[in-house]
């Protein structure tokens, strides 16, 4: 796509306000109509999910440049067609047959010329790219591939073949009914085989992830870490041709900048408004605030490969050392239901009358005792330091627990880095402990169990408790062999009781969702599973 200089003039508006009176008001109505400013609160890591779980890689990525085989409908949650048009499931639950639409392009751009649309190779190319280790493209930049390692995804497929151009069959090596809401999820993209081997012959195959070529609604123009990425309206788009022109990420880190931006106009739409905005967002006539019941939830997780946090005991003794409902008050503002496991209340497996530590100081400072902590000990709550859905504040919730700890005569250093920074340290284990979360990417309940406290999602890096229990591993495995939801959910409660005996984590708040926007700004619907879709998001003139 072409960008001319009025749009070039325009588009500098939204990375420097201190150009704004560079250009006209009337470039800047002209803009508005072609274009959306998103102001978001970081760098992607990557510009393929396939390779990253956060949930600021995923809103930059996922459904802006790439497609999957299925898809949910944001309304109801219901897996719908994507890439594949039409499946079908073997009798014994193990081949899964999918026919592929036709005619679907991958963007052209100037590093990457289409020759052909996106076929059953480029299906087969992407699956085998995360799950085999002999795969060309499995080791290039990063060979962890978090997600569907957590899930154990890349040792359930047996094979994925070709059946004809259109036509692919994936055979499983036992029968798994999470299986299709797994291939909805954000992670589950589409590459283009043709543009790995193009990388190939330049010696530069790094760049599948770093230049991507998907066939979603919009393709990569270019990008600065830490202050912006254009993309730009992929003009063959399949699905329809409402897109909009142009699509650019305004990268600012701090909520109220981001909600100052919108409120003037420089944004169209923010991201993670922080509760205690929620209401000037209310009333402002010319902003919207979306908001649903999340699925997701924001838990406070020991790391049980060191001791003392090895000790189940002390981690009880911790977990009711503090106030739960104090804590959402002062963090979610009400915006949020307390949590008493993994599951919320919006899953089919939520359980209601799961057994929960209550806040006694008392019995927690005896049984701390009991188990040879003394007064003066020194534990560390890594806290992150941007905002997420399952827990706006974590900063503030580490201050409130060292509040709390410090009643029991326990000293908390709160540590925090950036982002990327604390991710990769928290990997490593060198944390006591860590106030983080998780949303989930699809509607089914193993997409809790599994990535947050599955012995394989330690090495995946989603396991941040570093807790192994073959038991409660068994029986999440056991779950997935059965597709009526009663004698699952009969297997979680077994899980939920496992999880709540050894307490790797405490569960705190399953967080609203919220989405702010400006009131021209039409079709932006909450995803209830992962990440923004911009896609058939049009602007009032």
């Amino acid at each position: 796509m072409k960008i001319n200089l009025k749009h070039s003039c325009i588009l500098t508006i939204a990375f420097s306000l201190s150009l704004l009176t560079a250009c006209s008001k009337n470039q800047e109505i002209q803009f508005k109509s072609e274009g959306l400013v998103y102001c978001s609160e970081g760098s992607p890591t990557s510009f393929n999910p396939q390779l990253d779980t956060s949930g600021t890689t995923v809103d930059a990525t996922s459904h802006q440049l790439y497609d999957r085989l299925l898809e949910f409908d944001p309304e109801d949650s219901q897996i719908i067609p994507g890439i594949a048009e039409s499946w079908r499931v073997s009798g014994n639950g193990l081949i899964y047959t999918f026919q592929l639409r036709k005619r679907v392009s991958f963007h052209q751009t100037p590093y990457f010329q289409p020759s052909r649309y996106l076929n059953a190779d480029d299906v087969i190319f992407s699956i085998n790219r995360w799950r085999l280790e002999s795969h060309p493209f499995h080791d290039i930049d990063v060979s962890d591939y978090p997600y569907f390692v957590s899930l154990g995804l890349d040792k359930l497929i047996k094979d994925v073949r070709r059946i004809n151009g259109y036509r692919i069959e994936i055979e499983l090596n036992k029968p798994d009914s999470s299986f299709l809401a797994n291939l909805a999820t954000d992670f589950a993209i589409i590459l283009s085989k043709e543009y790995a081997e193009q990388l190939l012959t330049t010696n530069q195959p790094q760049l599948l992830d770093e230049q991507p070529i998907g066939s979603g609604p919009f393709k990569f123009v270019s990008y600065r870490k830490d202050r912006f990425i254009r993309y730009a309206k992929h003009q063959e788009y399949w699905k329809h041709d409402q897109t909009i022109e142009q699509l650019i990420y305004d990268i600012t880190p701090s909520s109220s900048l981001r909600l100052a931006k919108l409120m003037t106009g420089e944004c169209d739409v923010m991201s993670l408004p922080a509760h205690s905005e929620l209401d000037i967002i209310r009333d402002r006539d010319n902003l919207m605030l979306d908001e649903k019941p999340g699925l997701n939830v924001g838990f406070w997780a020991f790391n049980t490969s060191k001791p003392p946090f090895d000790n189940p005991e002390v981690r009880r003794a911790l977990a009711m050392g503090i106030d739960k409902s104090s804590i959402l008050e002062a963090v979610y503002f009400d915006s949020a239901i307390k949590a008493n496991g993994l599951i919320p209340p919006s899953s089919w497996a939520y359980q209601a009358d799961l057994r929960d530590n209550s806040y006694n100081p008392v019995l927690a400072r005896d049984l701390l005792r009991e188990n040879g902590i003394e007064p003066g000990f020194t534990m560390n709550i890594w806290a992150m330091p941007i905002e997420r859905a399952y827990n706006p504040n974590a900063i503030m919730m580490a201050e409130l627990i060292q509040g709390y700890l410090e009643q029991l005569d326990i000293n908390v250093e709160i540590i925090s880095f950036e982002w990327s920074l604390f991710r990769r340290r928290l990997d490593s284990g060198a944390h006591d402990s860590v106030l983080i979360g998780w949303s989930a990417d699809n509607g089914d309940p193993d997409n809790f169990y599994r990535p947050v406290l599955s012995c394989a999602a330690i090495d995946s890096g989603t396991n941040r408790a570093k807790w192994c229990n073959k038991t409660f591993d068994e029986i999440i495995d056991d779950a997935l062999t059965y597709s009526d939801p009663q004698t699952r959910a009969a297997l979680y409660q077994t899980a939920n009781a496992i999880i709540a005996d050894q307490i790797p984590l405490v569960p705190i708040a399953h967080a609203y969702r919220f989405q702010a926007y400006r009131k021209n700004v039409h079709n932006l619907v909450i995803n209830p599973f992962g990440g923004i879709r911009f896609g058939d998001v049009v602007i009032a003139q």
